[in-house]
């Protein structure tokens, strides 16, 4: 069954064995949609490293050097595997909805894994490892707010901190090839090509339900925003990549009018 499945490895204390449960789990098992799941553990599963820290108290450095580059490789790391677990959870988490809804967030979380793997072993080829420095464990803090409520955490977790990606890729890519880093940039690159389509998911589900709800997107949006205290958003935004990922004119309008 997908979903029991899919809390078996977001219930996983390592990231090694949830990354290769994820890897395990197939689009084409049986969705027991109707199924109300209750974990016998705390979910996440999670191992005591790195040491979560708020925010203000992450060390940067610049990229001109091996440190700053791995304390950057490191924080993108982590917030892909946060993904994977965003991932699992919102398929084992919320039933009563269409099979397509389950495989495409298993079919995310299985590409946030890889994009794992694809930092950590660039962390290793600079000389670190994934857990050697601090990290904030704000995607997750979203995740919690939003645990009741389907259509908020569509709204606030992939269309709103997963899509700020889709903004400070390119800067970031950029930034590392001028200090001539082309293999973290060139995966920068696979990153933004995935993250497009994973916020397009998210878009996709969320004006589903606002439809099945009679609700207007935008105003639903706002409304949601202030009621689980969301980050504001501030620009410049891609909106370029934005448009790919399904927002659209009215949205874009929206949010370029509070940043």
């Amino acid at each position: 069954m997908l979903r029991s499945s899919a809390l078996e490895a977001i219930s996983l204390t390592t990231y090694a064995g949830k990354l290769l449960a994820t890897d395990a789990l197939n689009t084409h098992d049986v969705v027991d949609p109707d199924v109300v799941l209750v974990p016998l553990t705390p979910v996440p599963g999670r191992e005591e490293i790195p040491v979560l820290v708020p925010p203000a108290q992450l060390r940067k450095r610049s990229m001109a050097s091996v440190e700053g580059r791995a304390i950057l490789i490191h924080a993108l790391a982590h917030i892909e595997l946060n993904a994977i677990d965003l991932g699992l959870d919102i398929v084992w988490r919320f039933s009563g909805m269409p099979d397509q809804f389950y495989r495409d967030w298993i079919h995310i979380a299985k590409e946030e894994a890889y994009h794992f793997r694809l930092l950590s072993e660039h962390l290793n080829g600079l000389g670190y490892r994934y857990g050697d420095f601090p990290a904030h464990n704000g995607l997750w803090e979203m995740a919690e707010k939003t645990r009741d409520d389907l259509l908020a955490r569509l709204a606030l977790v992939p269309r709103t901190l997963e899509a700020r990606g889709l903004d400070a890729s390119v800067p970031i890519r950029d930034k590392l090839k001028q200090v001539g880093d082309s293999k973290a940039a060139a995966i920068l690159d696979i990153i933004l090509r995935d993250e497009i389509g994973h916020v397009a998911v998210g878009n996709h589900w969320y004006k589903y339900l606002c439809a099945q709800r009679g609700l207007d997107p935008v105003s639903t949006y706002a409304l949601l925003a202030k009621q689980y205290n969301a980050p504001r958003l501030r620009g410049p935004f891609n909106l370029d990549a934005r448009r790919a990922a399904g927002f659209d004119e009215a949205e874009l309008a929206a949010l370029q009018s509070q940043g």
